[in-house]
């Protein structure tokens, strides 16, 4: 199983101790900008679809590779990066994730130079490779760094930088990848470009993710020169001769918490995915995929209002309750974009962002939760989970031979099982003890 180590041995550490939140803020304000640009790039595959769907004559199951790569890396990419932190500890691994990251992104160019759609897709799965090791370590250090009561709120406050990330993308890749080329000016879902054309458009990639890949070697020397605080000792992995008392699977909000984070990022992959060319159709926008990227803005934007907004909300509501509210009126506006049409359904498919915006952040503490010395083990499976991802392919399918409309009821059916989590699968069973209280 992948286990990001949830130990006190990571290099250039300093005890968080009685110093409470002043003591790991300066560390929560930079893990924030791994948030960011994890965000910031998985986001910019948004506005990659439908350009090489037009660079290279995809349908939606051969664009949507772009996405199974990508999250099919986490898959893979798990295990390794829980070993990896274990042996050279959060700084470092956070340090090698970055530069994995920038490879990748370099990678672009002679993916762009041989207009190679192989080329593209290995480039992005050493980004996605990458950010998996960023996401093993940050996700559950966030989580347990402080108090319990409040992770939910801690992990949903660095999730809207996250957010903030994925609102600022489509505008950039609007700007320096769909308005530069002859795909992204086009009006009308189906283009069809001349060599030099596809050639010029390919090509069209390259400064974005240049500059992506400056930032983050910038990015992974500020981390190389900053001490990360300990994390507290209830959670540090337990002696093996122990370890075998415990099983994971008894505690009920992890074993429903995987799969809920799994259909989440299904969910929400399958509705910024698709959402340009569902709005380029003539029967809903009939945009230019450049004029669409501006509503994929409005999604992600409605993403990172709702987690502030939700950080707040949690102080005074159950994460758990919320959770639930969330994935109701989720799955009703996703309805109402496979049944309706025009600007109704096109504006139903955008809103669903701001109720997207919590889930998460909260699945993922609430399936830790009174997992104690576990929490580890526990956080890698629902890393793993994020995999799930990968599984926007059946909705392209769909999408193929069915119509893009009601491929969405595939996110819809998502939306249901979180609903269920929300309400029962999330309750914890044989949980241990929080620190605090102990």
């Amino acid at each position: 199983m992948a286990a990001p180590p949830v130990t006190s041995r990571a290099n250039g550490a300093t005890p968080v101790g009685a110093g409470g939140a002043a003591s790991y803020g300066p560390a929560l304000a930079l893990l924030a900008s791994l948030f960011f640009m994890w965000g910031f790039i998985t986001v910019l595959n948004d506005i990659l679809i439908p350009h090489l769907k037009a660079v290279f004559d995809l349908n939606y199951t051969q664009s949507l590779l772009i996405q199974f790569v990508w999250f099919i890396a986490y898959g893979v990419a798990s295990f390794p990066s829980a070993k990896l932190i274990e042996r050279i500890g959060y700084k470092r691994s956070m340090v090698v994730g970055l530069v994995i990251m920038a490879a990748g992104a370099v990678g672009f160019v002679p993916a762009s130079q041989f207009a190679s759609y192989g080329f593209f897709l290995t480039a992005l799965f050493v980004l996605a490779c990458g950010i998996t090791l960023l996401q093993v370590a940050a996700n559950p250090y966030v989580a347990v760094i402080g108090p319990p009561s409040t992770a939910s709120f801690r992990l949903n406050l660095v999730q809207a930088f996250n957010s903030l990330g994925t609102f600022v993308a489509p505008t950039f890749g609007a700007m320096l990848i769909l308005s530069r080329s002859a795909s992204g000016t086009a009006e009308g879902g189906e283009v069809k470009l001349t060599a030099a054309q596809k050639l010029a458009d390919a090509q069209s990639v390259q400064i974005p993710y240049l500059l992506i890949a400056a930032v983050l070697v910038v990015i992974a020397v500020i981390i190389g020169r900053f001490k990360l605080p300990n994390l507290g000792s209830a959670t540090s992995r337990m002696a093996a001769t122990e370890r075998h008392q415990h099983s994971l699977w008894k505690h009920r909000n992890l074993v429903f918490g995987v799969p809920a984070i799994g259909l989440y990022v299904l969910a929400e992959i399958c509705v910024g995915s698709l959402l340009i060319s569902f709005i380029q159709q003539p029967n809903i926008a009939n945009l230019s995929a450049s004029e669409a990227s501006h509503y994929l803005t409005l999604l992600w934007g409605g993403m990172m209002v709702g987690r502030f907004l939700g950080a707040f909300i949690m102080r005074y509501v159950a994460p758990a309750r919320l959770l639930g509210f969330n994935a109701l009126v989720a799955a009703i506006l996703v309805m109402t974009a496979v049944l309706g049409s025009g600007h109704l359904a096109m504006w139903a498919l955008v809103l669903v962002g701001l109720f997207h915006s919590i889930m998460f952040p909260t699945i993922f503490t609430l399936g830790i939760k009174g997992l104690g010395p576990l929490t580890e083990e526990g956080s890698g499976l629902l890393v793993m989970a994020i995999a799930g991802g990968a599984l926007a392919t059946v909705q392209a399918w769909i999408a193929d031979h069915h119509g893009l409309s009601i491929s969405f009821l595939i996110p819809a059916a998502c939306e249901l099982y979180i609903l269920f989590y929300a309400i029962w699968g999330s309750k914890p069973t044989n949980a241990f003890p929080d620190e605090e209280a102990a």
